[in-house]
């Protein structure tokens, strides 16, 4: 499956995992599985002004385990947020 059917909906894998939760943001680690490995990649959401916005990070970085890129996702969706804030949107 390419990444823009995953990134576009056309997954129809894993049900979505609750959000972890941080400084107002909906963090989504959400890995891509690739030949390799898994690709580092999450969904970050945020409602402002009654829309949801939402920023979908991938990385160059590809890891063995899924559970690995999941958590370096997570902390890379962590970091973005600490440095762009809002910002993040646009």
């Amino acid at each position: 499956m390419s990444i823009l059917s995953r990134l576009f909906g056309g997954g129809g894998g894993k049900p979505a995992a609750e959000p972890e939760i941080y400084k107002g943001f909906n963090v989504f680690p959400e890995p891509i599985k690739e030949a390799g490995g898994y690709r580092v990649a999450a969904r970050i959401e945020k409602e402002i002004d009654g829309e949801v916005k939402t920023h979908q990070l991938i990385r160059a970085d590809v890891c063995q385990s899924e559970t690995d890129a999941q958590e370096i996702s997570a902390n890379k969706a962590k970091i973005l947020i600490d440095e762009k804030g809002d910002g993040v949107f646009g």
